[in-house]
């Protein structure tokens, strides 16, 4: 007997809205846990530079991938500790110069703000600061805690990964529909591939703006130049923020100083970065991926709104994954539209 009308519209019904209801329900669990989502990806982002370390070793060498990783990792910290056996001990002097440096040296710049007529609004600021300081110091402490207990967990998870790539990318293909695996699977590599060419262009781009930036220091005279410099290169990770982050401290103590000092100070951050922008960048982006400018600088602000702190950090690589995964997908696939993918012209 043939199931009346009015039964297969009410399941149809009840079907759409169990879709929706399930939607829903996967939005709002995503949100719970984005938090632990974004640390997933910085496990991804650690096993893709082991697996772009771990590629040329297995190539030259002809070892398994598993040797090959181990010996990326070995590589790694071999490096670290290299750098430190070298110039360890200089850029631990320096970094508590700088330490024990730049509480006389604000106190110096306030000198100089307060004999400027600025004092009365620089109290102000500095009374509000403070207090924000102090209602919050337990929960930095706390946070600073959570997040040496998270990077480690980033990293070892990301040596997993890096292990078994195969493993575990087959297993995220295989919670979609069959039709549409060839698909995912195609865009994951797309993706993958893009993440590594973007951190290689990063790479190049914090090693100069690094070694630039520490002898421009060196050049002025300013205290604490390789720390400084360090700072410059690792913070270059961050686009847009990170260079005007690293020039802070190294301000402040060129104000301390001199004010002459203070403004050689800026035009050598100003000249680093337009080094960087005009002649370095333009040839990483002959093997490195980029993505437009706005788009990132509006990415960054987003994933730091949902985020925090680890979403500005892994904001700019986490902005490639998702150019490409909605290029692929979207645009391509749902949209019907051929568009050039930022992989296209480098493989």
């Amino acid at each position: 007997m043939a199931e009346p009308k009015e039964s297969r519209e009410l399941g149809a019904f009840v079907a759409r809205v169990m879709v929706v209801a399930a939607i829903f329900g996967l939005l709002w669990l995503g949100w719970r846990l984005r938090l632990l989502l974004l640390l997933v990806f910085g496990a991804v982002l650690v096993s893709v530079i082991f697996r772009m370390i771990a590629r040329p070793i297995r190539d030259r060498l002809h070892v398994r991938g598993g040797i090959a990783l181990a010996i990326a990792v070995l590589f790694v910290v071999g490096i670290i500790a290299l750098v430190f056996w070298f110039f360890g001990a200089e850029i631990a002097r320096q970094t508590n110069s700088l330490s024990e440096t730049l509480p006389g040296a604000w106190q110096k710049v306030q000198t100089r703000l307060e004999t400027a007529g600025w004092g009365e609004p620089l109290h102000r600021w500095l009374e509000n600061v403070r207090s924000s300081a102090v209602s919050n110091l337990g929960r930095f402490a706390l946070s600073i805690g959570n997040g040496v207990a998270d990077t480690v967990l980033v990293i070892v998870a990301g040596i997993y990964l890096a292990a078994q790539p195969d493993l575990y990318r087959t297993g995220l293909i295989k919670l979609v529909p069959s039709r549409s695996r060839d698909l995912i699977g195609s865009a994951i590599e797309e993706s993958g591939h893009a993440l590594g060419l973007w951190l290689k262009g990063r790479l190049v781009s914090m090693t100069i703006v690094g070694i630039l930036t520490a002898s421009g220091l060196y050049l002025i005279g300013i205290p604490s130049w390789l720390s400084l410099g360090l700072l410059s290169g690792l913070l270059e990770f961050i686009p847009f923020l990170g260079p005007f982050l690293s020039a802070i401290p190294a301000v402040l103590l060129a104000f301390a100083i001199s004010p002459q000092g203070a403004l050689w100070t800026i035009g050598l951050y100003l000249l680093v970065q337009q080094i960087e922008g005009n002649l370095v960048e333009p040839l990483v982006q002959q093997r490195a991926v980029t993505i437009p400018p706005p788009l990132l600088l509006f990415a960054l602000g987003a994933s730091a709104l949902l985020f925090g702190l680890g979403g500005v950090i892994l904001g700019a690589p986490l902005a490639v994954v998702i150019y490409v995964l909605v290029k692929r997908l979207y645009v391509r696939e749902a949209l019907a539209t051929d568009t050039p993918l930022p992989t296209d012209r480098k493989k």
